[in-house]
């Protein structure tokens, strides 16, 4: 069943696009920054007296707390953005990230304060999590809850656009750190720059926010009384099959993702002997395939089907999983750029249509709540602790065995789209 628009309720196409996009865009540049200094700088200055594989793993270990941390974001943003609007809900998630952040870019190292230092790290990682929690659910709903019906994909996958887009701009900002300044300053200060200057941006995704209006879908919802008491009860309790398998759909998104990016930073520099400027340059060309095949899949899948789009993405990414030996271990700085690339052209073509997908399997009153918990979710089990797992894995097994790893989660996200009905993603 369609649902009615009020015109004068409806954002112009600018505000929509521009105002879903900045938003995501923010949250992720801050989000990739972390990732970056969780690899190249944390490990050296909040985690010192290990040895270097140790401190990494320590160091990612608070990179996993953002995903502990999203579910909360999601359960408390997402009652308020579904029972007050999403216009608030996102300018507050917004602020509750970029604080943060800016936050770390303040403070003290262990040699300064000890023990201190790296809990207050903790403590601003928790505060991030809860903030993209709310944040990614409502900026995708801003995208969808405007679009004509059989453009879904294509307006939904303008929020997913500022996950490339923020990590090249986080990737890039520490390139340009790095290759301005010495080793000496960039790890005593250079690093703070980016987390501080994310507070600029913040500034501007606070303006364009505030220019928004609700969505028709919410007032609609709304004037027709259709809220519900507290929404994060009613998903468990009418939802809990959507809410299982679009979880368990998701979770590849984000183990490929962190893969081509956290683990073959790690595994370029620390194992394959690259500089961090030769890993992240890789990884910034590998970022633009990402960016293209976005757009391309948004427009597949309004064509073929959301869950269609998935479901062939996520066999191509099974296969994908037993490439990992052939290209790893080849020692060809081509073929490993190639690999990446290739991954994170799959990662575009399952994360374009994901969004939009996981907003469908929920209605109005719940849709918030609902796909930000499913989203967030996938990440704690497909992301949170997959760098860690990976490192251990290759190390221990080899590296065929991170591949087999990748494998076994899209033959189970596999499972979940094909277990999911046809028609429980509908509006």
């Amino acid at each position: 069943m369609e649902e009615k628009v009020n015109p004068e309720k409806t954002n112009s196409l600018k505000h929509i696009l521009f105002g879903s996009l900045i938003g995501t865009t923010i949250e992720f540049f801050d989000f990739y920054i972390y990732a970056n200094a969780a690899v190249l700088v944390f490990p050296q200055l909040f985690f010192p007296g290990a040895d270097k594989t140790m401190a990494t793993l320590q160091s990612l270990a608070t990179f996993s707390i953002a995903f502990l941390s999203r579910p909360l974001g999601s359960a408390f943003f997402g009652h308020y953005g579904d029972k007050i609007g999403r216009k608030f809900t996102l300018v507050a998630a917004l602020l509750t990230m970029g604080i943060s952040t800016v936050a770390i870019g303040f403070l003290p190292s262990y040699a300064s304060i000890g023990i201190v230092a790296p809990l207050l790290l903790m403590l601003c990682r928790f505060g991030q999590g809860v903030g993209l929690g709310g944040e990614w659910g409502g900026a995708v709903l801003l995208a969808i809850e405007n679009a004509p019906p059989n453009k879904r994909a294509w307006y939904g996958m303008f929020p997913q656009l500022g996950a490339p887009i923020g990590l090249l701009l986080s990737g890039g900002t520490f390139l340009l750190l790095t290759d301005s300044m010495s080793n000496e300053d960039f790890m005593d200060y250079g690093w703070r720059i980016p987390f501080i200057a994310s507070s600029l941006l913040v500034l501007v995704g606070f303006y364009i926010r505030t220019k928004i209006s609700e969505t028709p879908s919410f007032e609609n919802s709304k004037t027709a009384h259709e809220e519900v008491n507290i929404p994060f009860v009613t998903v468990f309790k009418s939802y809990k099959n959507q809410l299982i398998f679009g979880t368990l759909a998701a979770i590849t998104t984000f183990l490929v993702f962190y893969l081509m990016t956290v683990f073959m930073l790690n595994w370029n520099t620390k194992s394959l002997g690259f500089s961090n400027r030769e890993a992240l340059l890789i990884q910034l060309f590998s970022v633009l395939f990402f960016a293209i095949f976005i757009p391309i899949s948004a427009l597949a899948a309004d064509k073929i089907g959301r869950r269609k789009m998935l479901i062939y993405t996520t066999i191509a990414i099974a296969v994908f999983g037993f490439s990992f030996p052939f290209f790893l271990n080849s020692g060809s700085t081509f073929l490993i750029t190639f690999f990446v690339c290739l991954g994170m052209s799959l990662m575009g073509f399952i994360y374009g249509p994901v969004g939009t997908f996981l907003s469908e399997l929920f209605p109005t009153n719940v849709r918030y709540t609902g796909a930000s918990l499913t989203f967030n979710m996938a990440g704690i089990l497909g992301a949170a602790f997959a760098p860690m797992i990976a490192i251990k894995l290759a190390d221990k097994f080899g590296i065929a065995s991170v591949g087999f790893y990748l494998t076994i989660a899209a033959c189970i996200s596999l499972f979940a789209l094909l277990v999911i009905s046809k028609d429980e993603h509908k509006f």
